[in-house]
């Protein structure tokens, strides 16, 4: 049975996206239109559900298979606000949707699709080593060789939390692969739109666990965020976020450039933006 990491092969070595490092890989990318219709069309074969404590939205890892290839997903369906939080199955769509219109290619594909006749979000299973809380529990330290990226890694995931308002990221759903790439899941509780959320951002400065900064960023990505509009978002994200969502977006957008100049002036743009 062939599995999503045999069709990888040797070109999985390369990385995707030259400006970026800690995210999905060049052969995974050129895969993408192949796994989205393997998402879509691929039978359902055995389903398990998670629940407890770690697991609020209850979501089914799925088996799928088609024509000898055997993957899993995860699907979301949760659709509900409690104490004014929304937890929404379409923004788990809208975050990768963002996600690949700025170049950062660290969330798993994710796409709409309906289970047991219900609409939800159905991403693809990523292969990893471990999550950063294992990493922080083990008292694991990043080799060396892979210090770098890791790091502009990180400032990668502060950026994109800030984008798009992530108030729920934690340690278990920040993963690690073996060659220490970064990828990111869980993004239903995003898009938020609450003066809390356009005011200020998640990661300065003044973050709750200390300062926690987008020290370092590619000068494409930072390119990317001045180029976004209303009309670029919608004709990304689609139905799966609406107006209020997307004007939320930009008015982040906004607060993460002015940080990203203030940086600049305090520590010189070669060492803030590369």
């Amino acid at each position: 049975m062939r599995t999503k990491k045999a069709l990888v092969g040797a070109a999985g070595l390369l990385l995707a996206a030259g400006f970026l490092r800690g995210q999905l890989l060049m052969s995974e990318l050129g895969e993408e239109a192949q796994w989205e219709a393997f998402l879509r069309t691929a039978a359902i074969t055995a389903a398990e559900q998670f629940t407890g404590s770690e697991a609020v939205a209850n979501p089914y890892k799925l088996t799928l298979e088609k024509d000898g290839l055997k993957h899993f997903a995860l699907w979301k369906n949760i659709d509900k606000a409690e104490m004014g939080r929304p937890d929404r199955w379409r923004y788990e769509i809208a975050a990768c949707r963002m996600d690949r219109l700025l170049g950062l290619n660290m969330v798993p594909l994710t796409i709409e699709r309906r289970y047991q006749e219900n609409r939800g979000s159905l991403q693809l299973w990523e292969e990893n080593q471990f999550s950063l809380k294992s990493k922080n529990d083990k008292k694991i330290g990043v080799p060396p060789r892979y210090t770098y990226g890791w790091n502009n890694a990180t400032f990668l995931q502060r950026a994109f939390d800030n984008l798009i308002a992530n108030e729920d990221r934690h340690a278990n759903n920040i993963l690690i692969t073996q060659d220490w790439r970064m990828i990111l899941i869980d993004h239903s509780r995003t898009f938020r739109t609450s003066k809390k959320f356009t005011d200020k951002l998640i990661y300065t400065e003044k973050h709750p666990e200390g300062p926690k900064l987008m020290k370092q960023l590619p000068r494409a990505f930072v390119e990317k965020m001045k180029g976004l509009t209303a009309e670029s978002i919608r004709a990304a994200v689609g139905e799966y976020l609406e107006d209020e969502e997307i004007k939320a977006v930009l008015v982040r957008r906004d607060l993460i450039l002015a940080e990203i100049d203030r940086l600049i002036k305090k520590n010189g743009e070669e060492n803030t933006l590369y």
